[in-house]
């Protein structure tokens, strides 16, 4: 692991997004909470927040980090839905991890949810939208 025992605790913020395409027929079920196993957004919504809790024992190297903040929204898109985390925490090493790792585990939860319905579905992408705090300031994506 890096060494971060030097560094100022600050706060720290990220916000990713992973997209999940489907046919809109699902999509609309999903929306009206008539998918065959259940709520998909408040599902997701939990399994994100697990995902970005547990992402030290995921991902290797990635210190544990004691989260302060973490939001999750789950928006219906054109052709499928987008997941948003947004992480927060005051330490010494950055969050976008967290953020990341619940994207994509809601991104996966989600997936489940649907695969029965559409073959077709899938994760289109998982990416940091923007990350503030520590020595680097803030950073969005274009």
């Amino acid at each position: 692991m890096v060494d971060v025992g030097g560094k100022d605790a600050t706060a720290r913020t990220a916000i990713a997004e992973a997209i999940v395409r489907m046919r809109p027929d699902v999509r609309n079920r999903l929306v009206e909470g008539d998918l065959p196993k259940g709520d998909a957004a408040a599902l997701v919504r939990v399994a994100a927040i697990q995902g970005a809790k547990r992402t030290p024992d995921l991902v290797p190297l990635c210190h544990p980090i004691a989260l302060d903040a973490l939001s999750v929204h789950v928006e219906p898109t054109d052709d499928g839905v987008r997941i948003v985390v947004e992480a927060g925490v005051t330490a010494r090493t950055g969050v976008e991890m967290e953020a990341m790792t619940g994207a994509a585990v809601g991104a996966l939860t989600l997936y489940d949810m649907v695969k029965g319905l559409d073959r077709h579905a899938e994760i289109a992408s998982v990416r940091l939208l923007e990350k503030r705090g520590g020595r680097s300031g803030v950073w969005r994506r274009d």
